[in-house]
């Protein structure tokens, strides 16, 4: 590879490693190229959908004139697998924030658990966290919820593609969910608990596809500095 071929645009598959947030993994790489290939200032780098800290997983990142590819990028299917924990809620509705409720699970079957995804495929209508990254009169929600703000969030629709459950061991409920631009996973936790009469929040996340790449094909930021 040259540094022509870094401005004239490259897709580099990351694997981003947990409390990593994609702006550093982004600034990490840029760090690299300019460093290796002593590329302009104006060297053009970008990330096509940001992936929270606490998650790994695909991060496509775009160089030079391919960062024009990001918003299409974007706006391609996803697939996410993790954990979801139910009993308990938190207000980021993962493990960005401590556990602010208890709910019983003992009522909880696999039966319950099966049938309760059927409510989640199609299209829904989503309330984001209040902790994300959308904004809100000039300010991020995350900046509003931190400061003790009250904030009402307008519902959004998202699709849900695939739901599947690939293992129960309650508390926690594994899953595999195939989904379109804008879906929150960490409302589906949430929401999920809640359809089960209980409670239930994100323990873990991992962006596996995004349109036709996969996480497969990615290196983690030290393997591709090597």
């Amino acid at each position: 590879m040259t540094a022509e071929d870094f401005l004239e645009g490259q897709i580099i598959l990351i694997d981003k490693p947990l409390t990593w947030s994609s702006f550093q993994a982004v600034n990490k790489l840029k760090y690299i190229l300019k460093r290796k290939y002593d590329l302009p200032k104006k060297f053009k780098i970008g990330h096509a959908g940001t992936l929270d800290p606490l998650a790994t997983g695909l991060l496509i990142i775009c160089t030079g004139k391919f960062t024009k590819k990001i918003t299409e990028i974007q706006a391609q299917a996803k697939e996410y697998t993790g954990t979801i924990t139910v009993g308990a809620t938190t207000p980021s509705y993962d493990l960005e924030t401590e556990v602010d409720a208890t709910f019983p699970t003992e009522h909880i079957t696999e039966a319950l658990i099966l049938e309760t995804t059927k409510q989640f495929l199609g299209e829904i209508n989503q309330k984001p966290p209040v902790f994300s990254a959308i904004k809100k009169d000039g300010k991020r929600l995350y900046e509003l919820a931190r400061a003790g703000e009250e904030v009402e969030i307008a519902f959004r629709k998202t699709t849900i593609y695939e739901f599947e459950i690939t293992r129960i061991a309650l508390p926690e409920i594994d899953f595999r969910i195939a989904c379109s631009k804008g879906t929150y996973i960490r409302s589906i936790a949430f929401d999920f608990g809640n359809a089960l009469q209980s409670g239930g929040h994100l323990t873990k996340l991992r962006r596996t596809k995004i349109g036709n790449y996969s996480v497969e094909d990615g290196v983690s930021p030290e393997k591709f500095e090597k």
